[in-house]
């Protein structure tokens, strides 16, 4: 969708995180998503790999999908909402410094407007699961490198997400941090953050823009914007917490229309047909039908 006042999608993101201290970002699992997310008033939304692998291939978030998969989802969101889209793109969808830069360029010409890109091996796992391999800081660099040689906007922001708390612990994660940004990372994303203390440490480490993960059922606690402003973090990520809620009532209504033999008893859970057609401003596609038939008459 095109931006307003033909600012790049990547500019807009940029001053969404400016504006907006921290700056809430939602995970939107597809189009229809993204348009509720912006009607509810946020400035920039999230397409997770996870939310990818799970609910537009149904499988485990273990490196599954490919840069097409994400590329889908990335275009039927922006060709409907024009909030800023930051993109989860795992370990860049290759092995090579050119997987990683078709994979930036790809997410521009789709328009995305920030992507994050990790520290994990190729064979990759949630961040919030155990046993998470890392590569090394030399090759995280690469990949970061490689990732702003290949941009052909330079609003594109490039985020580094680094998994090595976990796995190295956190002097290990901010040296990693803080070397991405030398590297000419604009952000950073310390995954699976388990004191809320450690946020102002990357903060003063990087002098860069710091993103909080705050997944539900996760190892980072469920910290406020207050709480998390307080730690110097500038985005707040939510990254499936739609997508979730969204599978829990499916699962209601599918289990009651099997038991019931009709969906009576949960029809008061459903979005309504009006609502439906609100949000997607279904009525204004349907006049221009209209007035095409009428002018055919």
């Amino acid at each position: 969708m095109s931006s307003n006042n033909n600012i790049t999608p990547g500019q807009r993101f940029r001053d969404a995180v400016a504006s907006e201290q921290p700056l809430q970002v939602v995970g939107a699992i597809n189009a229809n998503h993204a348009l509720l997310a912006k009607r509810a008033g946020f400035k920039a939304i999230y397409l997770s790999g996870g939310g990818v692998a799970a609910g537009s291939l149904g499988v485990p978030d273990l490196g599954i999908t490919g840069l097409d998969d994400v590329l889908t989802d990335v275009r039927r969101i922006t060709d409907v909402c024009d909030l800023p889209l930051l993109v989860d793109v795992d370990t860049g969808f290759g092995s090579s410094a050119f997987n990683v830069a078709r994979t930036v360029k790809s997410m521009i010409k789709f328009g995305a407007a920030a992507i994050h890109i990790e520290d994990q091996v190729g064979a990759k796992r949630c961040g919030h699961r155990p046993n998470k391999e890392i590569v090394s800081q030399q090759e995280m660099v690469d990949r970061i490198k490689a990732a702003v040689d290949a941009r052909t906007d330079d609003s594109f922001v490039i985020m580094a997400r680094t998994d090595a708390l976990a796995v190295e612990g956190l002097e290990s994660a901010l040296e990693r941090a803080a070397a991405c940004i030398e590297a000419g990372a604009d952000m950073v994303f310390p995954e699976a953050i388990t004191e809320l203390e450690m946020y102002k440490l990357f903060a003063s480490r990087v002098k860069a823009p710091i993103l909080a993960n705050i997944t539900e059922f996760g190892a980072t606690p469920l910290y406020t914007v207050d709480q998390l402003k307080s730690a110097d973090v500038s985005i707040v990520l939510y990254p499936l917490s739609a997508f979730r809620a969204m599978n829990k009532a499916a699962e209601n209504v599918y289990t009651a229309i099997r038991r019931d033999g009709t969906q009576q008893n949960v029809i008061d859970t459903m979005q309504t047909r009006m609502e439906l057609y609100d949000r997607i401003d279904y009525h204004t596609f349907e006049q221009k039908l209209d007035a095409l038939f009428a002018a055919k008459k």
